[in-house]
């Protein structure tokens, strides 16, 4: 649905992009993260035929966004960085002036209205103005406007920047219910949980190229395997954990060396192709034997948070 080869924009001396590349199957969620500066919204904004890219290609549901514009345009919605709703006008309003916009027949503009107004819990605020929304609500009316005209693809830039997790949780399953009516969403953000939690494929961005794409486990993969966790109840018993961790009986073949936080959670990595859980079984029956009462014992794949501080110090290094 979104296929970007060698993109190029720059601003005077500035390199917004530099030979950036997407593809993004219909119906799928696609992260974009990076952080501030690395071209992020720049990307959606060509996408979104609001700025002409200098080099390179896009097609966004099989358009050109250069050559075939107002084609793209029928095909997508855009919510940006801040919410842009008329705080003067009620909700209903908002949405009825941006329908008579998109010129949609009166009819069929008061039924589309009505309709996503339901859809996202905003029917009963409807009559009054949004300067009496909260942050939440404010950015479900956003989103609801870019969706009066039934977009195929919807680009979402960092859509809960400065909400409170009710609210970024009010988002993340809007944007589950719309992928599952058959919507593609190109999701910006600087939250890696919520790339974690929706994007079917991650794209790690910085100084206007790709650093690497995958699945959020695919990248996790890639930057560490698994991890053995263990946090004890009691702190001073760090020790003990760490000479559970490094007895023969899990062996070096199977655990790296095992370290500690300053907050007492001890890790050790496994060796590729271990079985996870019988490592799992052996240090908590080690545990026990030793006497050691845990709060919290597992197994975990490196977080994205780890992906992408891996990847862009190695691009600031490079």
């Amino acid at each position: 649905m979104i296929e970007v080869s060698g993109l190029v924009k720059r601003y005077g001396d500035t390199v917004a992009l530099d030979g950036f590349d997407l593809v993004t199957p219909a119906g799928s969620v696609c992260g974009l993260l990076g952080p501030n500066g690395a071209g992020k919204t720049t990307a959606v904004r060509i996408l979104a035929t609001l700025v002409r890219p200098d080099a390179g290609s896009a097609r966004v549901g099989g358009f050109d966004v250069v050559r075939q514009p107002d084609r793209v345009r029928e095909l997508i919605g855009l919510t940006g960085q801040f919410a842009a709703v008329d705080d003067a006008l009620t909700g209903a309003e908002n949405l009825r002036l941006i329908a008579r916009l998109l010129e949609l027949p009166r009819p069929r503009a008061r039924a589309r209205v009505a309709e996503v107004l339901d859809r996202f819990g905003l029917a009963d605020a409807a009559g009054r103005l949004v300067r009496t929304y909260s942050g939440g609500m404010r950015r479900r009316l956003d989103v609801a406007a870019s969706l009066l005209g039934t977009p195929r693809v919807l680009f979402l830039d960092e859509p809960t920047t400065g909400l409170d997790p009710r609210a970024r949780a009010d988002v993340w399953e809007l944007v589950r219910t719309l992928v599952a009516d058959g919507t593609t969403v190109l999701l910006t953000t600087q939250y890696l949980e919520e790339a974690d939690q929706l994007a079917d494929a991650v794209c790690v961005i910085d100084h206007g190229r790709v650093l690497r794409t995958g699945t959020p486990a695919q990248l996790k993969a890639q930057v560490g395997g698994q991890t053995l966790t263990v946090r004890a109840a009691d702190q001073a018993r760090v020790p003990d954990v760490l000479a559970v961790l490094g007895t023969a009986v899990l062996g070096d073949a199977v655990l790296g060396d095992a370290v500690a936080t300053p907050d007492g959670l001890v890790s050790a990595p496994l060796t590729p192709g271990t079985d996870a859980a019988a490592v799992l079984a052996e240090a908590a029956a080690g545990l026990h034997r030793a006497g050691v009462t845990v709060d919290e014992i597992g197994i975990r794949l490196a977080s994205l948070d780890e992906v992408f501080l891996d990847l862009t110090e190695k691009e600031t290094v490079a």
